[in-house]
């Protein structure tokens, strides 16, 4: 298993706040994704890559998941 990386709950939970922090306060939305569309729930400028952990501003948003209700940066991160 060369160059896996193990990460420990801990780890998770410092990335999680490492990340949290450079979230600008008050701006992440929530979102519903649709088919074709989503729908903002709650007010925000931003939503989180579910893999790559960046912040997409929602006039850019153009990938996401339906059925897990994820959103992705680009179409890299989408696949």
């Amino acid at each position: 298993m060369s160059g896996a990386v193990l990460r420990s709950g801990a780890n998770l939970r410092y990335e999680a706040a490492m990340l949290k922090r450079d979230e600008p306060s008050g701006d992440l939305a929530r979102v519903r994704y649709g088919d074709a569309e989503f729908t903002v729930l709650a007010p925000g400028r931003f939503v989180r890559c579910a893999v790559s952990g960046a912040l997409i501003p929602l006039d850019e948003l153009r990938y996401w998941n339906v059925d897990l209700q994820e959103a992705y940066r680009s179409a890299a991160e989408a696949t």
